[in-house]
């Protein structure tokens, strides 16, 4: 009798593990909290790179359906400060395999992941409530009152994982930085001296301890994040325009006047994210019917980009570990071992980025990263 794995959570990392199952021949569900595929993907482009992202898609057999989507042109990369001085810029990370990190929108990629998929694979609208151990597995129960069973759950569900609690009771503590998130429709019309300094690609500005990310999408749209050190705000929704242009006026005082057109012009609401990190030395007893994977295992601030990548890895060497051991238990330490050590590495380099980020060295760092 095959084993039900039942997947929490349908971001890239979660539909990445799927299709590896599949292509193994498991019985494997995954249970999204989205109410269908069409709900629209927000945030920026993603970066895969060729030992981590790329790799899972290679081994997924998924290389020709990203080479169809990914957009040539978006790793194009502009360094300024503040004032919008560039002080660097290159367009061309291809030349060595290791430094190829082609980009591709959120969307796209969950599209050709779930067209990978065999018909039914995801339940959409499924957001968990709880789960119950029976029978040796697990009984899963969603809010929409639906009732499911596995023997094996990971958990894909990111920074609020509510699988998490199951396998660990380790929590993460504040990065001291908060990011607030938006996105601007067309800007090629709506900010044009900003769509001109993009270039189509993406801007890291820096200055006075503080970040800005600007990234362009395929759709004629751009997202943004603003980086600083304050308290620990609380996370959610800013559905204030006066209130945000305000803050950012007031907190990034003395930067060129134009970087405020993204908040005059940003869709509402924007999202305030304090950053979160697990302990780079965390660990526990792995158990043999759950696991993690991505955020609601290694969640971290995104100054190294390495989150989507992560998830990738994570999934693909969780497949090989069930594929490579008979025994369930076995096969969850072996992963779970390999990608704590391996988290943990990439978790102390991310802290260690987002505070010489916003040091005030922040951008001489930055440029002396891209030249190297």
């Amino acid at each position: 009798m095959k084993t039900i794995i039942a997947i929490i959570g349908g971001g890239p990392g979660g539909l990445t593990l799927a299709r590896l199952l599949q292509q193994q021949g498991a019985q494997v569900t995954v249970y999204e909290r989205d109410r269908s595929r069409e709900v629209r993907v927000q945030g920026a482009t993603l970066d895969l790179h060729h030992d981590s992202g790329l790799l899972a898609l290679e081994v997924a057999g998924l290389t020709e359906a990203f080479l169809r989507e990914y957009r040539p042109g978006a790793d194009y990369t502009r360094v300024l400060d503040n004032q919008a001085n560039i002080i660097w810029e290159d367009g061309d990370h291809g030349k060595e395999k290791e430094a190829y990190r082609p980009e591709i929108d959120r969307g796209p990629l969950r599209d050709l992941l779930l067209d990978s998929l065999t018909p039914g694979t995801v339940v959409w609208d499924s957001h968990l409530q709880s789960l119950e151990e029976m029978n040796g597995g697990w009984q899963l129960t969603f809010a929409n009152g639906s009732v499911a069973y596995a023997d094996l759950v990971v958990g894909a569900d990111g920074a609020n994982s509510k699988v998490r609690a199951l396998v660990t009771d380790i929590r993460p503590f504040y990065a001291g930085i908060t990011i607030v998130e938006g996105a601007v429709t067309d800007s090629r019309h709506t900010i044009p001296q900003i769509h001109e300094w993009l270039h189509g690609g993406k801007l890291f500005v820096l200055g006075d301890e503080k970040s800005l990310i600007v990234s362009s999408k395929g759709d004629g749209s751009l997202v943004f994040y603003t980086g600083c050190k304050t308290g620990e705000a609380p996370a959610g929704p800013w559905n204030d325009r006066d209130a945000a242009l305000a803050w950012f006026e007031s907190t990034f005082q003395g930067w060129n006047p134009a970087w405020a057109d993204l908040f005059k012009n940003a869709s509402l609401p924007l999202t305030i994210r304090p950053q979160y990190c697990m302990p780079p030395d965390q660990d526990w007893t792995s158990r043999h019917n759950i696991t993690l994977l991505g955020d609601a295992a290694h969640l971290m601030p995104p100054y190294a980009g390495e989150g989507v990548n992560m998830a990738m890895l994570d999934a693909l060497e969780l497949s090989q570990a069930l594929a490579a051991e008979s025994d369930p238990a076995a096969a969850i330490t072996r992963y779970e071992t390999g990608m704590r050590k391996r988290a943990g590495e990439i978790a102390r380099m991310t802290l260690e980025q987002t505070e010489a980020l916003h040091s005030p060295n922040g951008l001489q760092h930055l440029v002396s990263l891209w030249k190297d």
